[in-house]
């Protein structure tokens, strides 16, 4: 009968792993940063599958964590339509770097556990936040962080003013990690009281910090008006693509010419038409008009009369194409004089859709009346350090011309906003085929307009001319370096606590703990 007992709980044991497996991977494919999300799903996903490596295998566990890791790359890269061959290649590896906080987790936690149960808490969201800035450094930049499915809920997203988004990331984790923490001790309170109270503890202090700058450190009541214009929608569907250009400019010039003159003198028109209107800054979208290389001058003559004639920063998003196969993607600012302030080229294209390489240009900044400003382009905001050398430099206004696709649409906008948050300016994103979005240094959205919800895309936004000072926006990525270094240092640990378990083992030394019935018995996993 007892026997009987025993088998009947280990079958239900044995169900209720993959329980937590299965409820995990379908929270995960809800916690994707794409175009369906639910932020709480990503709380409850690493939990539940935490919960699920935890109670098996090694192995077993972490082979199975990287098939829903990798499948939830695949589910981002479906919702965004970025099934291109180069990026199913590269997702997939993305996915084997954020498998290894299951694995150090997994292997090392228990030993850890052994000395403060708070630092075997810490090794997961640690590790989470330095493969995330580890994953940074590709030409794919921060696409893939756990802190930009919070977007919205502002309280807690004031902590990447201070430590970027793999603060956000690290909270997040470190729930997950103090959840299971928690459930291993069935709950008890005396053994669970410190991590308890020292996870519940930070987070009030997070959204506390997050209230208190929300309430009491307002953006600056001067605004500026600036307007984000866009071709109508007929109209581009008219421009040739960069394909079509290099046999038009061949075959056909006159009639090239044609096309693009008329994209052309579209936006300078309703140029004209916002500054009548009170604009004062006009910003166009990322490749907003489109010239041969040969007649660029002329273009940039009629824009630069137009930006004195009526007195405005006209900040121009222009792709100028080189025959027979050169384009260069560029924002060029003209100041109300006529003069061109700066010529910026896209430092990071989009990996296989940009027809050209990267430039090593860094963000301008100029003195305005209406505060400093800087410009980028559309996939430069997926560079956190990129976007942090014009922080340092106390921008006020970050003008960012930008280009989506429809199936990018919102959460491409979404995430180029916490740029804002971190380095203490406003972000006016004006972007054809996609959501054109102006936010303030705390988050507040000021104006917003959907290209696929409107003929004639305009967006306008009356912006504080004047930033705020943040410390992410002065040491950078500082506390994901300190992450890396935190796990190297419990990494090490927990490997020092291993082998002196093993030691005790072979001199046949008495111990408890998980350690010892782990190494003991690996079949029926780790006892807590």
């Amino acid at each position: 009968m007892k026997k009987h007992f025993s088998n009947q709980q280990a079958l239900l044991t044995d169900r209720a792993r993959y329980l937590w497996l299965v409820l995990g991977t379908t929270l995960s494919f809800l916690a994707v940063s794409g175009r369906w999300e639910l932020s709480l799903a990503a709380w409850l996903s690493p939990l539940l599958l935490l919960r699920f490596t935890r109670t098996i295998r090694p192995l077993i566990g972490c082979f199975l964590a990287w098939l829903v890791q990798v499948s939830t790359m695949l589910i981002f890269l479906a919702e965004s339509g970025l099934l291109h061959p180069g990026w199913i290649v590269v997702f997939p590896l993305f996915g084997t770097v954020l498998t290894l906080p299951y694995l150090l987790d997994r292997l090392l936690a228990p030993r850890l556990s052994q000395v403060s149960l708070v630092l075997a808490s810490l090794l997961f969201p640690c590790c989470q936040a330095a493969c995330e800035y580890l994953i940074s450094f590709t030409p794919y930049g921060g696409l893939i962080s756990l802190a930009y499915t919070q977007y919205g809920n502002l309280p807690l997203l004031q902590l990447i003013s201070v430590t970027g988004i793999y603060g956000v990331s690290f909270i997040v984790a470190w729930f997950a990690s103090v959840g299971n923490g928690i459930w291993e001790r069935h709950f008890a309170w005396p053994r669970i009281r410190p991590l308890t109270l020292l996870y519940s503890g930070a987070l009030v202090l997070v959204l506390l910090f997050g209230c208190l700058r929300l309430t009491f450190f307002a953006p600056s009541s001067q605004t500026v008006r600036i307007a984000g214009i866009s071709a109508a929608a007929s109209t581009s569907q008219n421009t040739p693509s960069p394909r079509e250009m290099m046999q038009m400019v061949q075959s056909n010039p006159a009639h090239l010419r044609a096309l693009l003159a008329a994209l052309d003198n579209e936006m300078l028109n309703r140029t004209q038409a916002e500054a009548r209107a009170g604009a004062k800054i006009v910003v166009w979208p990322e490749v907003g008009a489109q010239v041969l290389a040969s007649d660029k001058a002329s273009l940039l003559t009629q824009a630069a009369a137009l930006a004195r004639t009526e007195h405005i920063y006209l900040d121009m998003g222009l792709g100028v194409f080189q025959p027979p196969a050169t384009i260069y993607d560029q924002a060029i600012l003209i100041d109300p004089q006529g003069r061109i302030l700066s010529t910026y080229n896209k430092v990071h294209p989009v990996p296989g859709l940009d027809p050209f390489g990267p430039s090593e240009n860094q963000p301008p900044v100029v003195e305005t009346p209406y505060g400093r400003l800087s410009t980028a382009i559309c996939f430069d905001a997926d560079f956190p350090p990129l976007m942090q050398e014009a922080g340092s430099q106390g921008v006020d206004i970050m003008l960012l011309p930008s280009n989506d696709w429809q199936a990018s649409d919102p959460w491409h906008s979404q995430n180029a906003t916490f740029r804002a948050i971190e380095n203490g300016y406003s972000l006016v994103r004006q972007a054809s085929n996609g959501l054109a979005i102006t936010i303030d240094d705390e988050g507040y959205v000021l104006a917003a307009t959907d290209y696929f919800t409107t003929d004639q895309q305009t967006m306008i936004a009356y912006v504080p001319v004047k930033g705020t000072w943040t410390l992410y926006s002065r040491v950078g990525d500082l506390f994901a370096w300190l992450c890396l270094a935190e796990v190297l240092a419990l990494a090490g640990m927990g490997v020092w606590q291993r082998k002196q378990a093993w030691t005790a083992v072979d001199a046949d030394l008495p111990l408890e703990g998980s350690a010892f019935q782990e190494g003991k018995n690996k079949a029926t996993g780790p006892t807590f």
